[in-house]
């Protein structure tokens, strides 16, 4: 494991952002997977900075998206999809065809969990993996539990998950109560995975998840266990 400190964010998001186009330029074709939420915001932004300045080519990349909340398509300014093509997608010259994130809105969404998983494997598997981590250690939206799930599957989002990510909406009512999210094989068999997290408030789950016990109370504990990982993380 590498584990990388910087004192601002905007040093995390480039130094994430140099991880990412290394992997492009190494190989063009490459399947990202890809993360949501504020931490990743500031790498893309970068990414495309670069893009723009001819620095880095997309148009063979296919990326594959952690996760969707349950009940949102791609129309809602909620959802992981319309986030990722506002935030990243509509900037840079990735086929949009080979851009996917789960259905949160398939009729049966235990399917839509194993055809996810066999997309992946059909497509090789995971060249580099971006994560975040919530303050309560989920990677995905892969919440604290007695065990550690396998495949893509739907999960109730704990409280402390629901109330994080209230800030993105009207208030708290308004977030949906369920997702679908990659499971641990998918994000586990990634080639490489790159985490970031950014603020003081998540020096000590860091901590946990890295330095503690490996167990599915703290999912992102699983991460010890992978053979090429980099972790970044920024006080500010």
């Amino acid at each position: 494991m590498k584990f990388i400190t910087v004192d601002t964010y905007e040093k995390l998001s480039r130094q994430a952002a140099n991880i990412i186009s290394a992997q492009v330029i190494i190989k063009p074709d490459c399947v990202l997977g890809l993360a949501t939420g504020s931490s990743p915001l500031g790498t893309y932004k970068q990414l495309i900075d670069w893009y723009n300045k001819g620095d880095i080519d997309f148009s063979s990349v296919t990326s594959v998206n952690l996760d969707e909340y349950v009940g949102l398509d791609g129309s809602s300014n909620q959802s992981y999809r319309y986030f990722m093509n506002k935030n990243f997608f509509e900037h840079i010259n990735i086929d949009i065809n080979n851009t996917f994130v789960p259905n949160g809105c398939a009729d049966d969404l235990v399917t839509e969990g194993l055809n996810y998983d066999r997309h992946i494997e059909e497509l090789g598997g995971i060249d580099l993996q971006l994560l975040g981590i919530g303050l309560d250690g989920h990677i995905g939206f892969n919440e604290p539990d007695r065990y550690f799930v396998k495949s893509t599957h739907v999960v109730d989002l704990h409280e402390s998950t629901i109330k994080a990510n209230s800030r993105f909406f009207a208030n708290e009512d308004e977030v949906p109560k369920q997702a679908i999210t990659m499971g641990m094989v998918s994000i586990m068999q990634a080639k490489k995975i790159l985490l970031i997290a950014s603020g003081k408030a998540k020096y000590d789950i860091l901590k946990k998840a890295f330095y503690g016990p490996i167990t599915p109370e703290i999912p992102a504990s699983i991460l010890q266990l992978h053979p090429d990982i980099t972790v970044i993380y920024s006080e500010n």
